[in-house]
């Protein structure tokens, strides 16, 4: 699994993620007879946000991540190579990312965030999507249609238990066994500046794993923090692992 996520503020994007791979091992012994299945870490090193730097896009991705047996950047790279062009803009490359995979993994259960901005006349707008390939979903995340207006925020995928338990409502029961809904103090993501925005990202990550180290669970978030930022004049990496010997 993974943990990547999106922050949506009026000055610019930020997508952070893990850097941990996990697999499933399928034992069996020379008759053929399988045992329990073992899940382990097979790198700290695997790339999970991913950017399209001649169209300024940015794309995350987690679920299902070895399709094909192949690491996600490889498949990535041939999608951009393949199928983009310098006219292509974020609605065509969400679009296209989603007609590649399906057409290659159609049932690869793989999420995706794309991020980037368009124009609308000389005015620079923000999409955020989510895609899903199994589903064949496509949402933007960060529009109301109700409201006819560009929503921030973040969003997050992969092992996203324990962020929202800090962020969204929680429940108490009181002496009557009657269940309360408790608020959480609301952040204000409209007046949140772009460096608070880099800094929350990171946070969510960090404390994702530093969570899953303490508790008795799989191990399936952790190694460096990948955090790449997108503003209406480009995109470039805050953080970024680099190879090394």
């Amino acid at each position: 699994m993974s943990f990547v996520i999106t922050v949506y503020v009026p000055s610019g994007i930020v997508m952070a993620s893990d850097s941990r791979q996990s697999i499933t091992i399928q034992r069996r012994d020379n008759s053929g007879r399988e045992y329990p299945p073992i899940q382990t870490v097979s790198s700290d090193y695997v790339y999970k946000t991913y950017l399209l730097s001649g169209l300024n896009i940015g794309i995350s991705t987690f679920g299902e991540s070895l399709l094909g047996k192949v690491p996600m950047d490889f498949h990535l790279k041939e999608f951009e190579e393949e199928n983009l062009t310098p006219k292509d803009d974020i609605e065509s490359v969400a679009n296209k990312l989603l007609n590649f995979f399906k057409r290659k993994f159609p049932d690869a259960d793989t999420s995706f965030h794309i991020a980037g901005y368009g124009k609308k006349g000389k005015i620079s707008i923000p999409f955020v999507y989510h895609c899903n390939v199994k589903r064949s979903e496509l949402k933007r995340l960060n529009y109301s249609q109700e409201l006819n207006k560009v929503l921030f925020g973040a969003s997050w995928g992969g092992e996203g238990d324990i962020i929202a338990e800090i962020l969204q409502p929680a429940w108490t029961r009181d002496n009557s066994g009657k269940f309360n809904q408790v608020q959480k103090p609301p952040i204000i993501w409209d007046a949140m500046p772009l460096q608070d925005a880099i800094d929350f990202a990171v946070y969510a990550v960090k404390t994702t794993i530093d969570t899953i180290r303490f508790q008795a669970r799989l191990k399936t978030v952790g190694g460096p923090i990948d955090v790449l930022l997108i503003t209406p004049e480009g995109a470039r990496w805050i953080k970024r692992k680099e190879l090394r010997v």
